[in-house]
């Protein structure tokens, strides 16, 4: 997760995580991604039941709940072990989770021990009702995906009126007192609704939005033409920042991130230094050394709707194991994985430009799973990075941390 706000509008500094000395426990929650003794957020996709038909699902949701999905004892067990493992945030995710008739109750345990419980819905079943419950159950945010503008929104979801259903839920959200933020998932289809998403934000008053990089597997790869060249996702990640920063110059002050490709981060580097913001770009890039980049299998870590532990919540071809069979700290912690102790030492296991990458110190070598899928093998290339070979250090051009950016 790359934060475009705090990185190239610059809201925070080195200095505002160093002074809690990078421990989890002091840090506030926007500074957790720099701690250094780091408990994995989890992704819990709570059920397999969807009321649409996305596109680009990749967790191949259906319109009923999976026969083996966890039963309402064995998930709060589960949400216990969470809390007792120290596990910072708890996502609530799908499948849509409130189509799971316990969720309310299953966020509320999260809270109460401990974590901080967010929501990702497409907001269609959000009522002034079940708003007003989670706001007083205590659930920290909720993100509400709107893949693009009306007309493209309801074509990836599947659902004419999904667009509408999704803005009314980002108003019912506010009226209840929660804070709400946007998802998106970039593909050709929706570049051109980047600049009327900003608008949204804007005119809605929503102070979030994560513009996601399309990761091709589940569904994804129904959406192969969808997939944004590298000058496209350059085009994109420069629009965004531009965007935000426009915000910021007017007095706005919106949280603006990217997630699942850490190209992003010495991206934004090399674009504010090219922009003459030198000194910027290196708190930024000192930044992106606390945050260590990519951090499947280390920093986040999903539960599958029957138990099963992944990697991160695209890598649902990889399973660690199972928490009906021990609970999630020991699956997490199994010193017998040989897959997990070498994605917390990847730098050992990179082939390629990854591993020769003159950023690897702060992307960690992209996403493992989109490099699984496209080629086979877990420790390839990712394929979404769009640095060049020159702009990595690759070409006798010198490293580029070594020169600071």
């Amino acid at each position: 997760m790359i934060g475009i706000s705090k990185l190239y509008c610059g809201t925070v500094e080195p200095s505002d995580v160093l002074r809690y000395g990078r421990k989890s426990a002091a840090l506030p929650s926007h500074l957790l991604q720099f701690s250094e003794d780091k408990k994995p957020v989890v992704v819990w996709n709570v059920t397999r039941a969807c009321n649409l038909s996305c596109l680009h699902c990749y967790a191949s949701a259906t319109a009923g709940r999976a026969a083996d999905e966890l039963d309402p004892s064995e998930a709060s067990g589960l949400v216990r072990s969470l809390n007792g493992y120290g596990v910072p945030v708890i996502l609530f995710s799908g499948g849509e989770p409130l189509m799971r008739p316990d969720v309310f109750s299953l966020i509320e345990s999260a809270v109460r021990g401990g974590s901080r419980a967010v929501l990702s819905t497409n907001g269609l079943l959000l009522t002034p009702e079940s708003a007003s419950r989670l706001a007083g159950i205590g659930l920290s945010y909720v993100g509400i995906s709107l893949d693009g503008l009306e007309e493209c929104h309801d074509a990836m979801r599947g659902v004419p009126g999904a667009f509408r259903g999704a803005v009314a839920a980002v108003e019912t959200a506010q009226k209840a007192g929660l804070k709400v933020g946007l998802r998106l998932t970039l593909t050709r289809s929706n570049l051109a609704d980047i600049d009327g998403i900003f608008d949204l934000m804007e005119k809605r008053a929503i102070p979030r939005v994560c513009f996601y990089h399309l990761v091709d597997t589940g569904a994804g790869p129904r959406l192969a033409a969808e997939t944004l060249s590298h000058a496209e996702t350059r085009a994109a990640i420069s629009k965004i920042c531009d965007r935000t920063r426009d915000m910021f110059a007017r007095g706005l002050s919106p949280e603006v991130l990217t997630v699942d490709n850490q190209a992003d981060g010495p991206y934004i580097c090399m674009k504010m230094k090219a922009e003459g913001r030198a000194e910027d770009a290196a708190k930024a890039l000192e930044l992106l050394k606390l945050n260590g980049g990519s951090s499947s299998g280390h920093g986040i870590g999903c539960v599958s709707w029957n138990g099963d532990v992944h990697p991160d919540q695209f890598w649902r071809s990889v399973t660690l194991g199972n928490v009906r069979e021990k609970p999630f700290p020991a699956v997490w912690n199994d010193p017998s994985n040989a897959l997990l102790a070498k994605l917390r030492d990847k730098k050992a296991n990179l082939k390629g430009r990854c591993r020769d990458c003159g950023y690897l110190a702060v992307c960690g070598g992209g996403l493992r799973a989109r490099a699984a899928h496209a080629t086979g093998d877990f420790w390839a290339p990712d394929p979404a990075c769009y640095l060049t070979d020159a702009e990595i250090g690759l070409q006798g051009q010198g490293a580029p941390l070594a020169a600071g950016v």
